[in-house]
Formats: structure tokens, C-alpha cells, sequence
């Protein structure tokens, strides 16, 4: 597996009643077997030892081509 500080991961849940839960990697503990503390887009935070299959890891995005939150983008007519 091949996580890094960033990424984010959804972890599939148990049961078919349950949401995945999805989240952040703030740290990686150890590599084998992996654990990870993780920051959950809930806001709570706890220490992951994943189960086989159970983690998707998303790579974290770069910013290149993004534009921040409420950024407007103008155009300049030449003609004026």
C-alpha cells in the first residue's frame, strides 16, 4: 500500500446499513502492517490498522490548475 501524509482514504464499511467513512492521513504510525492516524471529515481523529480490502487511499490533489475557493476569473475584452 502506498499512502502518504495527505492522501485521503475511504474505509468501506462493515455492514450494508453503514456509510464508508472518509478522511485524512495526518500521519503514517508504521508501514507494515500499516497504521495510520487519520482525520475524519466527521472531525474526530483515531488510529487506523486497516483490515485487507477495506481501504481505498486517494491520492492527495496538487493545486495545480485549481483556483482557491471564491476565486473570479475576468476576461479582458481588446476591443476596449
Amino acid at each position: 500500500m502506498s499512502a502518504k501524509v495527505g492522501d485521503r482514504i475511504v474505509v468501506e464499511a462493515e455492514r450494508t446499513t453503514q456509510a464508508a467513512r472518509h478522511g485524512v492521513i495526518e500521519e503514517i504510525l508504521r508501514e507494515e502492517p500499516p497504521r495510520f492516524r487519520i482525520h475524519w471529515d466527521d472531525g474526530h481523529q483515531s488510529i487506523l490498522s486497516p483490515a485487507a480490502g477495506s481501504l481505498r487511499v486517494e491520492p492527495k490533489r496538487g493545486r495545480k490548475g485549481k483556483r482557491a475557493a471564491g476565486a473570479v476569473s475576468a476576461r479582458v475584452d481588446p476591443a476596449s
